[in-house]
């Protein structure tokens, strides 16, 4: 259960995409979440995603990997899911299945 008495307006949430360190990112109240990944050839492995428990279940993990999904889209980049959110993401979002290595 999310302690947090004011939930997380989506739109308040701005995913930046660290180049430098492989992952996407999200500050919210001084909290960092990450969805890691590392690039071999023309394919993405993503390898971690990960939202502190102060900030589960407000959506936050979500919008990380359709943030990192969408960029794999854009750079025409296959998918490989090794970590099991983002394979659990994939399964149940038809629309990110044909990236999937």
């Amino acid at each position: 259960m999310n302690s947090n008495p004011n939930p997380l307006n989506p739109a308040e949430v701005i995913v930046h995409h660290n180049v430098a360190e492989h992952r996407f990112e999200v500050v919210v109240d001084g909290f960092l979440s990450v969805a890691e990944y590392e690039v071999r050839s023309d394919t993405v492995v993503f390898t971690h995603t990960f939202v502190p428990s102060e900030l589960r279940g407000r959506g936050i993990a979500e919008k990380l990997v359709r943030a990192a999904l969408g960029w794999a889209r854009e750079e025409n980049r296959r998918v490989v899911p090794a970590c099991s959110y983002v394979a659990v993401f994939i399964e149940r979002h038809a629309e990110f299945r044909p990236l999937v290595a």
